[in-house]
């Protein structure tokens, strides 16, 4: 058997140590990437962000951590760790670019969910498009519609648009126009309209309702009946305000009219013969 040379226990020693070094490097990384993503999770939990996002930011510094780690062990092995890093920036340039339209979208969600303009749940108009909000995703927004479809919506259009968050608030107001003949008395029109506004059920009492005279119409004076009601009953409170309001119309003998058009004809007539 071949003796070995003491250069080569030198050489045999070194690298060994290093692999040591190395193998305890790796264990003692994963250990710190684990404990720093925990501790990213309860911090965004604290901060009361979305989940999706704290997951997210929890992946995101495990990952950071343990590239570090493998970094720095090709580097006690003398790997030029500068251009692979290089190779990584050109590798993530190429990506970025031809993932810019994901990162928009991406970046959207990420805001969509730090300042929380609707909620899941929250009936909304997003780009002409009105519906539930099903769910709120790192690149796209899922709502129902009120005949039960499925939009899904890309963040960077939801995000870069105007939003309408139609349950925001707790309260919201009716509005019933209705137009009346010329003939009819403007003050028992506006008695009429306030005693059908008030008994309409499931309005709320502050603010109280309003009858306003809106304009002097074509074929009839315009009036707007005004009254609040919860959100979740505007749509039963509108048809009830509706059918208040024509059937105190009908009883008071107030007419609604018609669009209509008078035609006179000037001079003799000649009959065709």
């Amino acid at each position: 058997m071949p003796e070995i040379s003491e250069e080569t226990w030198i050489l045999i020693t070194q690298y060994a140590t290093r692999v040591v070094g190395v193998l305890v490097l790796l264990f003692v990384g994963w250990l710190v990437a684990g404990w720093a993503g925990r501790l990213v999770w309860r911090g965004c939990e604290r901060a009361k962000l979305d989940p999706t996002l704290g997951k997210f930011f929890a992946k995101m510094a495990r990952w950071a951590i343990l590239i570090f780690v493998v970094l720095a062990c090709l580097g006690v092995f003398g790997v030029n760790t500068t251009s692979f890093a290089a190779v990584l920036a050109a590798a993530g340039l190429a990506v970025g670019l031809a993932l810019q339209g994901s990162l928009s979208n991406f970046a959207s969600g990420v805001m969509l969910l730090i300042f929380r303009p609707f909620k899941v749940g929250d009936v909304v108009t997003i780009s002409g498009c009105t519906g539930k909000v099903d769910e709120i995703e790192l690149f796209t927004t899922r709502i129902d519609t009120a005949d039960n479809r499925r939009l899904i919506l890309p963040n960077s259009a939801v995000f870069g648009t105007t939003i309408e968050n139609i349950t925001f608030h707790s309260k919201r107001r009716v509005e019933v126009a209705v137009g009346v003949e010329y003939s009819a008395d403007i003050d028992k029109t506006r008695a009429v309209l306030e005693k059908a506004a008030k008994g309409v059920l499931g309005i709320l009492e502050d603010p109280a309702p309003q009858v306003l005279l809106s304009q002097l119409g074509a074929s009839s004076v315009d009036w707007s009946v005004r009254v609040w009601c919860a959100t979740s009953d505007f749509w039963t409170v509108k048809e009830a305000a509706t059918r208040a309001v024509k059937m105190a119309l009908d009883e008071a003998g107030i007419g609604i009219p018609f669009p209509q058009m008078d035609v006179h004809l000037d001079g003799a007539v000649k009959q065709a013969t």
